[in-house]
């Protein structure tokens, strides 16, 4: 069950609880939907009266003990008339005994804080014979209804179960897929309760290759999700399945290296690849919306972005990593202006210099002497992968560098405008800047179903990767990833920062993204500001557990 107490499973606490202490205990005994409830020492409450002004505390706990006890007796239209939204409640109070498989409960009243009322609730879930205690805690509320003037229980699916969210179910029985016993390169099993992370990582898996693997079923008791496509949680085994083995390429150290680096700030998520194979060595996200981000977002990723662009511009004989580049305060291209971060500007320096202090002007005032606005899109596409179809293992969102006119492509060379980036997708591209070839990322290979994986047209020329990866390793040593990768050991290291202006933010994104060795990593901060500061710390985490 779903790490918090309150959801836990407790062996043996129904009748434990049926003797519980408290202002009551209503009690469903016999089958669901049954007419024999009963309630300890008294008859079920009255539904309370009509008043008026603020809901007094009295009238809280007589509105909880009346929907208790219909709750209790499996009465799903009483319990439901008790609330603010009956539709809503009558169908997920139905669920509870049908859908879920409650065939007895008993209700605990708790502590009472003015109008909210906590509770306790044990329950016992049947499947063919085979019967389970639940066990958890809630609390509800009871406001005043807008137009009946009645307390009300101010309806919410955790009323239900703390875990229920809008828009979630109850179900039990046989599970949509067999459950899967998922294994890193190693052999280490991979848990959702061990690396949260992948809980999304793992369902996918379940549904994907749960069958193909030969597992059985079992039965269960779980929350389905809202969204079609979000993983299920798990809240009860009734019946054991039989597990399908699958083994991944991901590497459960580094995994619970990015597990710990993303909690030090919200809406993180970080990404590690091997270059030499494309394996994703670790996924990991930090979010409170739960959103897979490191592998299904897509935000423009920033000045990390200049790695593709410095290719290009490479590859086209437009720029050298030893000749001097232009890099004024400020330029402008079809009526747009854009500056450097605090104005700062380089006399004489290189372009590699400018690489490494991520020189905004020196990339755009390219843009001319290219004369070719599909000379990016092409460059990711073709070097890359990015706009190619990856087949992962697990459903991923690969990129998008579009063609762009105007401000936009220009805006396009430093990462902005429409292009959309994720840390899957950039790690990628820092690992196809490693080792000059790119390699579709992977969580299982690709010889488990036999998918065929994205593959780029051309590989990089030996002397662009040569310049590109000793661009990096100087924004490491002495750039503005310096502080970040000093963290990192060994000398075999190189990175890239960026931060990307997003509307309506008041923070720019964080970006980071860097290798060492045969690992390369990107991280992304929403709202994190430089890329060094919030995401830098994460991918240097990754890169020495690596």
């Amino acid at each position: 069950m779903n790490g918090a107490a309150k959801g836990a499973v407790i062996g043996g606490v129904f009748l434990a609880m049926m003797g519980g202490a408290g202002y009551g205990v209503y009690a469903l005994v016999g089958d669901a939907g049954g007419d024999d409830a009963k309630s300890t020492g008294a008859a079920a409450p009255a539904a309370p009266a009509k008043g008026t002004g603020p809901v007094s505390d009295k009238e809280a706990a007589e509105t909880a003990k009346a929907f208790f006890a219909a709750w209790s007796a499996g009465d799903a239209a009483k319990g439901a008339e008790l609330t603010n939204n009956p539709g809503g409640a009558r169908d997920a109070l139905g669920d509870f005994t049908t859908a879920a498989l409650v065939s007895k409960v008993a209700i605990t009243p708790g502590a009472q804080t003015g109008t909210t009322v906590a509770y306790s609730v044990a329950a016992e879930v049947t499947y063919q014979g085979v019967t389970k205690p639940l066990a958890y805690e809630s609390k509800l509320s009871v406001v005043r209804g807008n137009t009946t003037g009645l307390p009300l229980v101010d309806w919410d699916p955790a009323v239900l179960h703390p875990q229920l969210q809008k828009g979630e179910r109850l179900r039990g029985g046989p599970p949509p897929s067999p459950p899967v016993k998922a294994v890193d390169r190693n052999g280490k099993e991979l848990t959702a309760e061990k690396y949260p992370s992948l809980r999304k990582v793992l369902d996918d898996l379940r549904q994907k290759y749960g069958e193909k693997l030969g597992g059985t079923g079992g039965a269960e008791l779980w929350i389905e999700p809202a969204t079609p496509g979000a993983p299920r949680r798990n809240l009860l085994t009734l019946v054991e399945g039989t597990p399908g083995k699958i083994q991944t390429v991901l590497d459960a150290d580094v995994q619970e290296a990015a597990e710990k680096a993303v909690l030090r700030f919200p809406q993180a998520s970080v990404v590690a690849v091997q270059p030499s194979t494309g394996d994703v060595l670790a996924i990991a996200d930090h979010r409170s919306d739960g959103f897979p981000a490191s592998v299904s977002g897509g935000r423009a990723p920033g000045s990390t972005m200049k790695i593709v662009t410095a290719a290009m511009l490479l590859d086209r004989g437009l720029v050298s990593a030893d000749k001097v580049a232009e890099c004024p305060p400020e330029v402008s291209w079809e009526g747009r202006r854009f500056t450097n971060l605090k104005g700062f500007k380089l006399d004489d320096e290189t372009f590699a210099t400018s690489f490494a202090q991520s020189c905004n002007t020196a990339f755009i005032k390219q843009i001319k002497p290219v004369g070719d606005i599909g000379a990016l899109p092409k460059e990711a596409r073709e070097v890359f992968g990015i706009g190619a179809e990856w087949k992962v293992g697990v459903p991923t969102v690969d990129g998008k560098v579009p063609e762009a006119t105007g401000p936009a492509a220009a805006a396009a060379y430093i990462g902005q405008g429409e292009i959309q980036m994720n840390p899957l997708t950039m790690a990628s591209i820092t690992a196809t800047a490693r080792t000059g070839v790119f390699r579709q990322p992977v969580v299982v290979k690709a010889s488990l179903d036999g998918r065929a994986l994205a593959k780029a047209s051309r590989s990089m020329k030996p002397a662009v990767a040569a310049q590109l990866v000793r661009m990096m390793k100087l924004t490491a040593s002495s750039g503005t990833a310096r502080a970040a990768m000093s963290a990192v050991g060994g000398s075999d290291k190189g990175a890239k920062t960026g931060s990307a202006e997003v509307d309506g933010a008041q923070n720019p994104d964080s970006w980071f993204t860097g290798f060492s060795g045969d690992v390369a990593a990107a991280a992304m901060v929403e709202g994190g500001g430089h890329g060094g500061d919030a995401a830098g710390p994460i991918v240097a985490a990754v890169l020495n557990a690596g």
